[in-house]
């Protein structure tokens, strides 16, 4: 069922208030931060602004803080609506030629950790120089933590930095890890190797549970987050500054055409817009493009790696929480770059999964096959035998790192976190760089609205913080298996045990993804084995456990620019790997009524993992804003993954 928030807006009396429904998910339910459940549903007819915009404040973690008196509402000169927010911020709603426009200090786009991280700290800069900026943050899951996948074993550096009594405000961070350990796997054998992962002090962890907290810690802060909302599209004044970002259109039709419930999105406009929509964010994409980000510090082409991974519950026996493996080798061969993940959490939980580096050269290669053969190695098997799967997902990670991260500073705003790429390849950890990113953006904000500088000291203060300092340390890790397995073992051995990262030298990253893919003609197809159904799945089982779906009656997200492509390059000279590197099938060739292979694009599969934009040979795919889905939520599941 449908909810909506009602937004007021241009009229003199508020019993003659023209209302702006804002669309919302049905129900939020969750635990409040002392752990008591809380259930609520949103009246439909209610004028209330509920837990966005200050009327009857309601988290988005789902329980209640002190109400807003509407009294505490006051109209300007002009006879908008202006509303005292919970900390005393006044908020300005105006009506555009086709859709309402709401004013803010800040605008973040995206409420993982970068986005959390940034507003967190410009809150608490609000409230040591007792200033009083607004802050916004527009989630696109339908609610804080709904749509983390990738995960990591938690480094608390930033944290420990950002909320230092952590251990005492019930962080859902309490499973240590105890054990770290390294293998190379052969078909048969699981060869140990010296762990350079160094998780001394480390926690396994679910993300989305920490961001679900986090989300709380900024609420009280007077945060307003509005998960359910896409940002989908950058607005700019007459001098091509962003000035803050549209929201979806909601209520239209497959074809275009607007439905009974057709609602404009929203334009929600700051004086600074940041970013973190996370690795190959959409809108982020645009604007290194339209500013020219990359060029602007002569950084490389962004490398991309696919994460898949299970959440499985194992026999007691066999758990061991806090215990940390990593793998290379087998089941992909000496040339692609990649590994496995295991990870022991709490409540017999164990999360496995495979990450493959985009950059593989066989257009035969299956990832998501790879990754069932994996769970049939014989140092695996037994660890999974008599378990249950309880939940799966993909995602890509960004690794290209030091030489990729882009100039972050546009007119008007920042890329953070992800968005920019500040994972740790050797690490294999990005959380705590992401947040640290946010961190640092946040102060720089604060200087521009509160004391006049610009966005170009979060550029200085990156390049001068650990953040940087760490990826320069690991510059050198993934390039260096450009030429393979082994010689890149060798290579990374030699850059963290011996130059410990002070080598006096920069590799360079190889091709882009989308041309590192080989014509099909120079590989043989790869044969994999049929799913067991008890270790091994098909994809339609996997999908049904990633609990995706999408409105089947709404525009397609997935859009090829030139339909002609696929079968005149993709299917005749790369044997269409797109039908096979997708982990959803979403790119299928079906034959038509003339027998034909054409291609078809189940957009409904979509686990919105970003592959299909940077894998596809001929750059051929668009990825737009889906305007309902339910993909995936993972509230109360937990992931971690590379």
């Amino acid at each position: 069922m449908q909810r909506f928030l009602s937004i007021s807006s241009k009229s003199t009396s508020l019993k003659n208030q023209k209302q702006l429904h804002l669309p919302l998910v049905s129900s939020v339910s969750s635990a409040t931060p002392k752990g008591q459940s809380c259930s609520h549903y949103f009246n439909q007819k209610s004028p209330s602004l509920g837990s966005r915009l200050g009327f009857d404040r309601v988290f988005s973690s789902g329980y209640f803080p002190n109400r807003v008196n509407l009294r505490e509402h006051e109209r300007n000169g002009n006879g908008f609506l202006r509303s005292k927010g919970l900390v005393g911020e006044i908020r300005n709603y105006s009506s555009e030629t086709d859709r309402e426009s709401i004013d803010y200090d800040v605008v973040i786009v995206g409420a993982g950790p970068a986005g959390l991280s940034a507003a967190i700290r410009f809150k608490q800069l609000c409230q040591e120089k007792n200033a009083d900026f607004s802050v916004c943050v527009v989630e696109k899951g339908a609610e804080v933590g709904a749509h983390i996948l990738s995960g990591n074993v938690f480094e608390p550096r930033a944290l420990n930095e950002l909320l230092p009594q952590w251990k005492d405000e019930e962080a859902p961070i309490n499973v240590p890890v105890s054990s770290d350990k390294f293998w190379l796997l052969t078909k048969d054998r699981a060869i140990s190797l010296p762990s350079p992962f160094d998780n001394k002090g480390n926690y396994v962890i679910s993300l989305s549970q920490l961001v679900r907290w986090m989300g709380v810690k900024a609420e009280e802060l007077g945060v307003e987050i509005y998960p359910g909302f896409a940002a989908s599209e950058i607005l700019y004044d007459e001098d091509n500054n962003v000035v803050g970002i549209g929201t979806n259109d909601m209520g239209v039709a497959k074809d275009g055409s607007r439905k009974e419930n057709f609602q404009r999105g929203v334009a929600l406009k700051g004086r600074i817009t940041l970013l973190a929509e996370g690795c190959r964010g959409s809108l982020s994409q645009k604007i290194m493009k339209e500013y020219k980000l990359r060029e602007k510090v002569q950084a490389q082409h962004q490398t991309y790696a696919l994460g898949i991974k299970e959440v499985w519950e194992i026999d007691e026996k066999k758990h061991k929480p806090g215990a940390v493996l990593h793998t290379l080798g087998w089941p992909l061969d000496s040339k692609t770059y990649g590994g496995s993940f295991l990870y022991h959490m709490k409540d017999r939980q164990i999360s496995i999964g495979l990450v493959v580096a985009l950059n593989y050269h066989n257009p035969f290669l299956n990832p998501y096959e790879e990754f069932q053969k994996l769970k049939h190695h014989p140092s695996i098997k037994p660890l999974l035998e008599g378990g249950t799967v309880l939940q799966y997902g993909a995602r890509t990670l960004n690794e290209g790192g030091f030489q990729s991260v882009p100039y972050p500073v546009f007119p008007g705003g920042a890329i953070i976190g992800c968005s920019a790429g500040f994972l740790n390849v050797p690490k294999i950890k990005g959380t705590h760089t992401a947040m640290k990113s946010g961190m640092l953006a946040a102060e720089a904000t604060f200087g521009v609205l509160h004391e006049g500088s610009n966005m170009e000291a979060y550029w200085d203060a990156l390049r001068s913080s650990w953040v940087w300092e760490e990826l320069h340390r690991a510059r050198n890790y993934r390039p260096a298996f450009e030429y393979g397995l082994f010689p890149g073992l060798a290579l990374s051995a030699l850059e963290h045990y011996v130059l410990k990262g002070k080598s006096p030298f920069t590799f360079k990253h190889g091709k882009p993804d989308h041309e590192a893919t080989n014509v099909a003609k120079l590989h043989s197809s790869i044969q994999y084995p049929k799913p067991d159904g008890v270790l091994s799945f098909d994809v339609p089982t996997s999908l049904h456990r990633s609990n995706t779906n999408h409105n089947h009656d709404q525009p397609a997200h997935l859009r090829l620019r030139d339909p002609n492509i696929p079968e005149t390059v993709n299917l005749p000279e790369y044997a269409g790997p797109e039908s096979r590197y997708c982990p959803a099938r979403v790119y299928e060739y079906v034959p038509n009524e003339k027998n034909q292979l054409k291609l078809q694009i189940n957009a409904q599969n979509c686990l919105h993992c970003k592959i299909s934009i940077s894998m596809s040979q001929t750059q051929v795919v668009n990825i737009g804003i889906s305007t309902k889905m339910k993909c995936p939520n993972n509230i109360g599941r937990i992931y971690i993954g590379i």
